[in-house]
C-alpha cells in the first residue's frame, strides 16, 4: 500500500531538518505554505497534513501570526532510575547523549530546598500510610543539567520523623549525604527497598513554563512516584519526580551488566515516532 502523500512530503522534510539543510538559521521558519506547494506540487491541506505530522514528532511549532518555527534540538539525558538503596541518590549524574555518544561533562545542579509543612490528601496519606489530614513534610527541588531544565523533584516524610528527632527533614538547606543516609545514621531508620510507579501526563502550566514545553500539552511528562521501605515493610518516604518526555530517557540495569556508556546508541525520537502505542498511567 503506497505511503500518503503528506507523509512522503514530511519525511522529506524530516530529513531536512535533521541534516541541517532546513532551517537557514539555528530555530528558524520552514518554508511558507505557498513555497511548500510550489517544491512538491502538493495541494495547501496536503501541505498542513504534513506540517501537522511533524509537529507530531516534535521537530516544528507554529507561533500565531509568525509561521512554523523548526524545534531546538533537545539531547536527551539518560537517567538510571536503580538508586543506591544507602543514599537515595542515583548512581551517577545523568549521560547527557550527543549524536548517540554520552557526553562526559554534565554538571546536574538543584536549585534551594522548598519545605513544606503541608496535610496529608488521600494519596500522600496512602502512600505513607498516615492518616488522611495528618501532617507531613514536603522538600522539594528544582533539578538543572548544565543550566538545562532537567527535573522537578518532591520528597514527603511523615511529621513523626521530625518528632523523633529528624530536624533537618524541615530545614530549607541541602542535606548533602542525601536524606536516607541521614535517616540512617542518626535515626536507625534504613531503607532496604524502594517501588516505583510510572505514568505519563500532560504538564500543568507551571510545569510546562519550568521545563520551558508547548502550552498546548502536546510534550508530556513523566511523573514517578518512588515509595521507600524500611526493614520492617514501613514506608520510609514517597518521593514524587516530574521529568518532560523531550529530554529524558530511562534506564533500569538489573544484576551484571555493561556500563551505560558502552551500550549503543539510544532510541531517538524520530524512531519512537513509528512506535503508535499508548502507555497507560501506571498505579501507586
Amino acid at each position: 500500500m503506497a505511503e500518503p502523500l503528506y507523509r512522503m512530503i514530511a519525511e522529506d522534510l524530516r530529513r531536512k531538518i535533521e541534516s541541517g539543510e532546513i532551517p537557514k538559521e539555528p530555530r528558524g521558519p520552514l518554508p511558507t505554505e505557498s513555497e511548500l506547494q510550489r517544491e512538491f506540487g502538493a495541494s495547501r491541506n496536503t501541505i498542513r497534513e504534513a506540517v501537522k505530522w511533524l509537529i507530531t514528532l516534535g521537530l516544528v511549532e507554529t507561533r500565531p501570526g509568525q509561521g512554523t518555527y523548526v524545534v531546538e534540538k533537545i539531547m536527551p539525558f539518560v537517567t538510571i532510575l536503580t538508586d543506591d538503596l544507602d543514599t537515595g541518590h542515583g548512581s551517577r549524574p545523568p549521560l547527557v547523549y550527543v549524536d548517540g555518544e554520552p557526553e562526559s561533562e554534565q554538571k546536574p545542579t538543584s536549585r534551594e530546598v522548598r519545605v513544606e509543612i503541608q496535610k496529608a490528601d488521600r494519596v500522600l496519606a496512602q502512600a505513607l500510610e498516615v492518616e488522611r489530614g495528618a501532617q507531613v513534610v514536603s522538600r522539594h527541588q528544582q533539578r538543572f543539567i548544565d543550566e538545562a531544565p532537567w527535573a522537578l523533584q518532591t520528597s514527603f516524610y511523615p511529621m513523626s520523623r521530625v518528632e523523633k528527632g529528624a530536624t533537618r527533614l524541615i530545614q530549607p538547606a541541602d542535606i548533602e549525604e542525601g536524606a536516607i543516609t541521614y535517616l540512617a545514621q542518626k535515626h536507625g531508620i534504613k531503607q532496604v527497598g524502594y517501588r516505583d510507579s510510572i505514568a505519563v501526563r500532560p504538564p500543568s502550566p507551571d510545569e510546562a513554563w519550568f521545563f520551558r514545553l508547548p502550552a498546548d500539552g502536546r510534550v508530556s511528562v513523566f511523573e514517578i512516584y518512588r515509595i521507600g521501605f524500611d526493614e520492617h515493610g514501613n514506608r520510609i518516604r514517597l518521593t514524587i519526580t516530574v521529568y518532560p518526555a523531550d529530554r529524558n530517557r530511562f534506564a533500569i540495569s538489573v544484576g551484571r551488566v555493561p556500563s551505560l556508556a558502552s551500550e549503543a546508541k539510544p532510541i531517538t525520537q524520530a524512531d519512537e515516532a513509528d512506535q503508535e502505542s499508548t502507555r497507560p498511567p501506571a498505579p501507586i
